[in-house]
C-alpha cells in the first residue's frame, strides 16, 4: 500500500500561484512514475501533468503548458506542482497519483493509489 497526501491548495486570485505537494508514504516512491489529475464539479477527472520515476521526462496536458511545472525529490517521497498564471477554469480538486507498473503516465486508468485531494479554488 502506499499512501498520499496532498496540500498546498487554496483560495488564489487570477493571476496567482500556488505549489502543490504530494508525500508518498513508501521509500519506492522513488520508483514510481507520478501524476496530478483535477476534477471540477460536474466534469470527469482529467490528466494535468505527470513525471517519470527519476524526473527524466515531464508531461503536460496542453491547456497548463508553459504555466504549470511538476517536479518531484525522492530523497522526500514528495512530489510538487508549482501553479502559476491561474486561471478560473483551473479551479478543482487537485489529485495525485502513483504508477507503479510503468504504464502510461497520461492515462487515469494506469495509476494505482491516489490521494484524497485538495481543493484549489481560482477567483476572477
Amino acid at each position: 500500500q502506499v499512501q498520499l497526501v496532498e496540500s498546498g491548495g487554496g483560495l488564489v486570485q487570477a493571476g496567482g500561484s500556488l505549489r502543490l505537494s504530494c508525500a508518498a508514504s513508501r521509500r519506492a516512491f522513488s520508483s514510481y512514475g507520478m501524476g496530478w489529475f483535477r476534477q471540477a464539479p460536474g466534469k470527469e477527472r482529467s490528466f494535468v501533468a505527470a513525471i517519470t520515476s527519476a524526473g527524466g521526462s515531464t508531461y503536460y496536458v496542453d491547456s497548463v503548458k508553459g504555466r504549470f511545472t511538476i517536479s518531484r525529490d525522492n530523497a522526500k517521497n514528495t512530489v510538487y506542482l508549482q501553479m502559476n498564471s491561474l486561471k478560473p477554469e483551473d479551479t478543482a480538486v487537485y489529485y495525485c497519483a502513483a504508477n507503479t507498473r510503468h504504464l502510461r503516465l497520461t492515462n487515469h486508468e494506469n495509476y494505482d493509489y491516489w490521494g484524497q485531494g485538495t481543493q484549489v479554488t481560482v477567483s476572477s
